[in-house]
């Protein structure tokens, strides 16, 4: 395997980067703590095309909606949590193309109108670590295959729904009958059907996000091992060896997402 520079980093051709997959419900944490992963790794900061590690939202990928459902959406009556909502075959490729070490881009979403930014995308440059964050990373199991750690983000439903109220509303221009009638109709039930189910497959569990200190030093410390490693050595040989793990407190049910 020949040596070659990428973006300005030493690495070797064919590597393949460490894919991690960041689950859990609506507004459980999951942006939040893939922000606190990358702010200990001091990979904010960093130029973009020399950046480490990098992260992707499942967001990028919701599919164009027909002028009918265009419609629906602007009442609050299209269901954004349904696996039908995302682009399942464009999130396939451009992770199969993050595994093979290319440059790709991925769409802007606007959330005020509910489509892709024309003209607009986020460039992802090649990197050692890749955090794919979503609500369903994991229902789809092509998809689901190609992580090599899969963490959940566990956050109780009554703070879930406190975070998302002021979110939709200062963020996405929704009222807040609208987020409501939304949650209950569509977004709640898709959660039960679809996202909670995948929590089987994770191989880490973080009850409060990024508030879970002590899992994030974890993965933190797992993912500098990686970067650290001698540079012969492919990432992707390293699967979290532990699995799963679910740091909650002792004799504590608070953390439950079924209360």
């Amino acid at each position: 395997m020949a040596a070659g520079k990428i973006n300005g980093k030493i690495g070797f051709e064919g590597k393949t980067p460490f894919l991690i997959g960041v689950a859990g419900g609506t507004a459980s944490g999951k942006s939040t703590v893939c922000k606190r992963i990358m702010e200990q790794l001091g990979q904010v900061e960093i130029n973009q095309k020399e950046r480490q590690v990098v992260t992707i939202s499942q967001d990028s990928f919701y599919r164009e909606l027909t002028e009918d459902e265009k419609v629906k959406a602007v009442k609050g009556l299209y269901n954004f949590d349904h696996p039908d909502a995302f682009n399942e075959q464009l999130m396939y490729q451009t992770l199969k193309d993050v595994l093979a070490g290319q440059q790709c881009k991925v769409p802007v979403y606007d959330y005020l109108t509910n489509s892709k930014c024309n003209d607009q995308f986020i460039t992802i440059y090649p990197a050692d670590v890749v955090l794919f964050e979503g609500i369903l990373v994991f229902y789809f199991p092509e998809i689901r295959d190609l992580f090599h750690m899969k963490l959940f983000v566990d956050t109780d439903s009554d703070t879930r729904l406190a975070r998302r109220v002021p979110r939709d509303i200062n963020e996405r221009g929704r009222d807040i009958n609208q987020v409501l009638q939304q949650y209950m109709n569509f977004v709640k039930p898709a959660f039960e059907e679809f996202c909670l189910p995948t929590k089987k497959f994770a191989d880490v569990i973080i009850p409060r996000g990024a508030d879970n200190i002590v899992a994030i030093d974890l993965i933190v410390h797992h993912i500098r091992e990686l970067l650290h490693r001698p540079a012969s050595v492919d990432a992707s040989h390293h699967r979290f060896p532990l699995q799963p793990i679910s740091f909650r407190r002792a004799s504590s049910s608070c953390d439950s997402l079924s209360r």
